[in-house]
């Protein structure tokens, strides 16, 4: 099994389930950080890595419960059905200054512990704190979670209660651990974290930071210098999403280091794979593009020398790279 295929986006759905940091386990151990030369024998894993990452943002703004919106597939998006606060609604803890400890048995085992300081009993404000701490926390989701996750909020315009808003968040996480039955994964890093819901039936999400590792026992990822940016809009149907990210990746798989970008806008649909769009994978020399065909279809051209020459195409499909 590759194991990267659960590393990124593994981790961002289990911060948006009912995420937390300063938890149990290792450390993850960052992998080197030469650049890595890309080849026909490494392309398809690297384009198939930078994809995953650049698709995991949306996961990362479904933290409040109800709000925001999830990645239900490699290539889709929806209105999340739960958050980390499905056990208890955030705003009925922010009626109180400061509001918690207040601790929630999860579905199966474990709990979480929610506490936080607001300005303002009625709304979010600058400066406020929020913690989310959760203690071998099982809601059946196929995963246990185990650790604190803090939330800092940068700005906040609209109304919480109504769902129309503009909310951004920074927060870390250190030693976060999630256990499944395929691995552990343990992670650390910063993410600061933007959702806009002021617009009908629409929202707009992202993401950045400066590192954001994420390990399991048998590989590791990092991330830098990261920036994502996603849209859903619900009031059409199907429902139309874009996508447009970019970082620095580094993996054990690869043996090093490569950075990705977005040169046309991934468009999609509802939870299809994205029927347009095209993602450039830069490494040593060399590069690889994984450029959309249809919502079944890719091709990735590689570039051994960077001479603007494609030397090789590999066709495949979305179901083929992200297996």
């Amino acid at each position: 099994m590759n194991s990267l295929k659960f590393l990124f986006p593994l981790l961002f759905f289990t911060i948006a389930s009912c995420g937390g940091s300063s938890g149990g386990g290792t450390t993850p151990q960052l992998p080197p950080t030469t650049n890595v030369p890309i080849t026909s024998n490494n392309a398809g894993i690297a384009t198939k890595i930078a994809w995953e990452a650049s698709n995991s943002s949306a996961d990362m703004t479904d933290l409040l419960g109800n709000t925001g919106f999830v990645s239900v597939t490699p290539g889709g998006v929806s209105k999340p059905q739960a958050g980390i606060l499905k056990t208890a609604s955030l705003e009925s803890l922010i009626q109180k200054i400061p509001f918690g400890p207040d601790t929630f048995p999860c579905q199966l085992t474990g709990s979480i512990t929610i506490e936080g300081e607001l300005a303002n009993p009625l709304t979010l404000s600058a400066g406020d704190i929020i913690n989310v701490d959760a203690d071998m926390c099982d809601d059946g989701l196929g995963e246990r979670i185990d650790g604190l996750l803090a939330f800092t909020v940068n700005e906040f315009s609209g109304d919480l209660f109504s769902g129309a808003y503009l909310l951004t968040m920074s927060m870390n996480l250190t030693s976060f651990q999630v256990t499944t039955a395929e691995d552990v994964v343990t992670s650390m890093g910063d993410a600061m974290v933007s959702l806009d819901t002021r617009v009908a039936a629409a929202v707009s999400a992202s993401v950045s930071g400066v590192s954001l590792s994420s390990a399991t026992s048998t590989a590791s990822a990092t991330m830098r210098d990261y920036n994502t940016l996603q849209t859903l809009d619900l009031g059409m149907q199907p429902s139309p999403y874009t996508l447009n990210s970019q970082a620095t990746l580094v993996s054990t798989e690869l043996g090093g280091t490569v950075s990705y970008s977005t040169l046309e806008t991934f468009l999609g649909f509802d939870t299809d794979y994205p029927h347009d769009g095209e993602l450039l994978v830069m490494g040593e020399n060399s590069s690889a593009r994984l450029i959309v065909v249809d919502n079944v279809n890719v091709s990735i051209e590689i570039d051994n020398d960077n001479d603007g020459v494609v030397d090789e195409t590999i066709d495949t499909t979305w179901a083929e790279l992200s297996n």
